[in-house]
């Protein structure tokens, strides 16, 4: 991991002068942005392999950014924690929703920043086998890190990718929120159970620009599974 380059978007020079010093002594290579304007330039110059984004920025909010990377096919896959002071819990599925991979309120503490960096690096960069997976038309490819359909790619988040191959790998079975936080998060890490919820729909709505929504069944009041079999109502 000492290679792994971040960039931090943040507007306040204490905060970035801290989080800097305290995630380079961890091995992390950091770049500063104190706009989304000076973070796109940036960006441009290199990808990195994580962006830690303010929500409340000049000009352009973090929110509107994290939508503008997911949009762009070159900057989809980059993993996003947002940070931010707002704490409702309406605002965290706000942060979500718009393609943020975690969510951290301030104040926090440095150790547990360098927690959620870790996890979401982790779950976000491993897969569990190389080979293909195909149901139907639909093509999950974790070497290539592309998801298909009919040679069309489906445009997705990491985070939904590593959903995707999970269930893809996992089918006709039922697993409960929990279950999956374990599966494809991994254990100690602080998500609540509702990220499950969000990512879920996420998926679904990509997945539904090419007929294959369905594939992600709810079972009420237990959980999710994959199947090609079209639910009972």
């Amino acid at each position: 991991m000492s290679e792994t380059h971040i960039l931090l978007v943040e507007d306040e020079a204490a905060i970035r002068e801290m989080l800097k010093l305290s995630l380079s002594k961890s091995g992390f290579i950091i770049e500063e942005a104190e706009s989304v304007r000076q973070a796109q330039t940036l960006i441009f110059n290199r990808l990195p392999e994580l962006i830690l984004l303010d929500w409340m920025l000049p000009q352009t909010s973090g929110i509107e950014f994290a939508r503008q990377l997911r949009k762009e096919p070159q900057t989809q896959q980059i993993p996003i924690i947002m940070l931010t002071a707002r704490g409702e819990e309406g605002d965290k599925i706000r942060g979500l929703e718009v393609g943020a991979d975690d969510y951290i309120t301030k104040p926090f503490s440095p150790r547990e920043l360098l927690a959620r960096i870790k996890a979401v690096l982790r779950r976000t960069s491993t897969t569990a086998e190389n080979e293909q997976i195909i149901v139907n038309e639909l093509i999950l490819d974790p070497a290539e890190h592309r998801v298909t359909v009919l040679d069309e790619e489906v445009q997705i988040g990491p985070t939904e990718f590593r959903l995707l191959h999970f269930f893809m790998t996992h089918p006709e079975r039922v697993y409960s929120r929990n279950q999956v936080l374990d599966q494809v998060w991994g254990g100690n890490v602080y998500i609540e159970e509702r990220t499950v919820d969000v990512h879920i729909r996420r998926l679904r709505k990509a997945l539904a620009l090419h007929g294959y929504d369905h594939l992600i069944q709810t079972v009420r009041g237990v959980g999710y599974r994959f199947s090609t079999k079209m639910p009972q109502y």
